[in-house]
Parts: structure tokens; sequence; C-alpha cells
């Protein structure tokens, strides 16, 4: 499966959760407001395909930290505390969707972010 159908399950399986291109890339947003995941394809530098997601406070440097190879701050977003995550090398998917799902809790209303607990 190509990383994109992957990701679109992923997100598409959280509650209130709607797709639609924002910036050139597929985008995920809860409520058909706020994004929670962008996925970009060779774009900013970045070869391959990654996801940019928001990311619970402290958990952006510690994943750079640890695996500057996988992980990075992406431009734009970055300076809030969003995750880059690269999926062009063998992405641990059970861990890239923990990562989506921590996004979506992070920006979504908390009744919809309680659904997933």
């Amino acid at each position: 499966m190509d990383p994109l159908a992957r990701i679109r399950a992923i997100c598409l399986g959280l509650p209130e959760s709607t797709e639609r291109p924002s910036h050139g890339s597929p985008t995920f947003f809860v409520r058909a407001k706020t994004a929670f995941t962008y996925f970009m394809e060779n774009r900013h530098r970045e070869p391959g395909a990654t996801i940019w997601c928001p990311a619970p406070a402290g958990v952006q440097a510690e994943l750079v930290a640890a695996e500057a190879a996988r992980f990075f701050v992406p431009p734009y977003v970055g300076h809030r505390g969003w995750i880059g995550v690269r999926l062009d090398i063998e992405p641990d998917w059970d861990e890239v969707a923990e990562i989506v799902h921590d996004g979506y809790r992070v920006v979504a209303p908390k009744r919809l972010a309680a659904l997933l607990d």
C-alpha cells in the first residue's frame, strides 16, 4: 500500500475527520476546520513522502533528538511544536498511527479526543 493510502486510512478513521487539499497537498482536518495531518511528497526540501502533525509539548524535540534521520522540524509549523515524519525510511506504521492520533488529540475538541481513549 502506498504511503498516502495508509495515511488516509489512519486519518479518516478518526472521529469527524475529513480530507481536502491545502497548500497543494492532501490535508486532514477535524470537523473540516482544524488541520491535524499534512501529507507532503517531494516538497520543502524533503525528498519522498512525509507527514506533518502537531505534537504534544516536548515531543518534537525528543523525537528529533532521538532520530533525526526519521523526524524533523517542518517549516511554517515547526515553531508551534509540529513534528515532521519521513515515510521513505521504513516507517513503523503503528508508530506513525500513534503520532497521527496524538496530533489529532492536540487539536480536536475534548469530546472528540476523548473518543480515542
